[in-house]
């Protein structure tokens, strides 16, 4: 089996490599200023995953470290999708030690339900307390 590794070491993450997938890639950040995407970056905690030494999956997770945290901007490389390296880069983020303990744990995602449902996710019980500002095309502005 290959070696596939992840690391929170921002000194390690290719956060150019992030932005370019992200921008071009996502259906959910495409367009994305490069200015906000470091912001958002900086302020979070970032999960990348490692296949024998290349870059090939990322997540990040935005936290208060006691009560809450939301998972976004996950992906794997389109050409290595399949493999599990999604389960083994999440099953790593919900182990990480400063994400324990958390009251709720929230993530949007449009057809990635079956994965995320694996650690634990499911639709709101009470969807009627949950609401939202979303702006789909707020980077085409």
């Amino acid at each position: 089996m290959l070696r596939f590794e992840v690391t929170t070491d921002p000194a390690k993450i290719d956060f150019a490599a992030v932005y370019r997938f992200l921008d071009v890639q996502s259906n959910w950040a495409q367009g994305i200023p490069r200015d906000l995407f470091d912001r958002a970056m900086r302020n979070a905690l970032c999960f990348a995953g490692f296949l024998e030494g290349e870059q090939i999956a990322f997540a990040r997770v935005i936290s208060d470290y006691a009560t809450f945290a939301n998972l976004v901007d996950v992906f794997t490389v389109p050409e290595f999708r399949g493999n599990g390296y999604a389960t083994r880069l999440l099953t790593a983020v919900f182990a990480h030690p400063d994400l324990q303990g958390l009251r709720r744990f929230t993530l949007a995602t449009r057809d990635k339900h079956p994965l995320y449902a694996k650690f634990g996710f499911h639709p709101p019980l009470f969807p009627e307390t949950l609401m939202e500002r979303y702006n789909p095309d707020i980077y085409k502005a």
